[in-house]
């Protein structure tokens, strides 16, 4: 019989359901940070992971309790004319129909390429890593097609709304979290990477417990739970725009179904996953290093369809 502890780079496992423990794995293996590596680690329920690309779905949620206060545009308002430091950028008319909505779905229409390892100059984030000024690299890509015309995957857009939450609220991303969404969840530890510029990635930087992320869905599935509004919470996970495998894209969230079930997705390079599933009531946070894997996705699929699944009908995992 297969166990967790066999699963391929699998560091930790968290499922929650209605409020209770359903499984909890931690393992041990190699991982790194950002590329950097940290040795073999021991993981338990204080050790902190690399979330990776889940800090944009997390930012997603800053940004819905920003716009209640009115410190951020609506979603229809056009981008660049929050970035009035780029009048050459906002003169270009293609440009110029970009909407806060088009970096909320990612389809910005920008050549932006991210299929390439994140240890390669190449990968345009971390390209925009590197730039002097990330968010004029952003803007600056090759226009390949109208806004809006289709989905395709660009940390350039996250990094985008974390300008805009930065700016609009007058304090950094990482304290504007700490304040608004992770004090109220009893999330007291974090860290937010910052990039060579010092300015935290609103893509990429976030690291957090599994069972912190597991709050963060519990939030979720609890329509932000008063503390992200219930309105945003809905138009956020409002599928808006197919994704490259088949499924559907929100507000910097996945949705998809799986076995028959809604589910609302949060994912990361090397097998980090948040997955929400509305009937079952169900949360499960899975951190892995498998980053730049191929397979990198077989990981948290197979904890969440062989494993706790089946705990939570009463059958023996597969």
């Amino acid at each position: 019989m297969t166990t967790l502890a066999a699963l391929d780079g699998l560091h930790a496992a968290v499922a929650v359901r209605d409020g209770s423990v359903v499984l909890e794995h931690y393992g041990s293996g190699p991982d790194s940070t950002w590329g950097q590596p940290l040795g073999v680690v021991d993981f338990g329920p204080g050790t902190l992971h690399d979330l990776r690309s889940i800090t944009k779905s997390i930012t997603a949620l800053l940004y819905g309790i920003a716009l209640a206060e009115a410190k951020v545009p609506d979603p229809s308002e056009p981008l660049l004319r929050y970035f009035p430091r780029y009048p050459d950028l906002a003169a270009d008319p293609e440009r110029a129909r970009l909407t806060v909505e088009h970096a909320l779905t990612m389809s910005l229409g920008l050549q932006w390429r991210e299929d390439l390892p994140y240890t390669s100059p190449d990968n345009a984030e971390i390209a925009m890593e590197l730039a002097p000024d990330r968010y004029r690299y952003v803007l600056s890509r090759p226009v390949l097609e109208p806004p809006g015309t289709r989905w395709s995957y660009c940390g350039g857009a996250s990094a985008l709304l974390g300008a805009l939450i930065a700016d609009g609220t007058g304090v950094a991303l990482p304290q504007y979290a700490r304040v608004k969404l992770f004090d109220p969840l009893g999330i007291d530890a974090f860290e937010w990477i910052t990039g060579a510029d010092g300015v935290p990635s609103a893509a990429s930087g976030l690291r957090l417990t599994p069972r912190s992320l597991t709050r963060l869905g519990e939030l979720v599935l609890a329509e932000g739970a008063g503390i992200v509004p219930a309105a945003w919470v809905r138009t956020m996970l409002e599928p808006r725009l197919p994704n490259a495998w088949g499924g559907q894209y929100g507000y910097q969230w996945y949705i998809e179904p799986l076995d028959g079930h809604r589910m609302w997705t949060a994912m990361g390079n090397g097998g980090q996953r948040l997955f929400i599933l509305p009937e079952p009531r169900l949360v499960v946070a899975v951190t892995a290093g498998n980053y730049d894997g191929d397979e990198q996705w077989k990981t948290p699929l197979a904890v969440l369809r062989d494993f706790v699944l089946p705990a939570i009908a009463g059958a023996p995992p597969a």
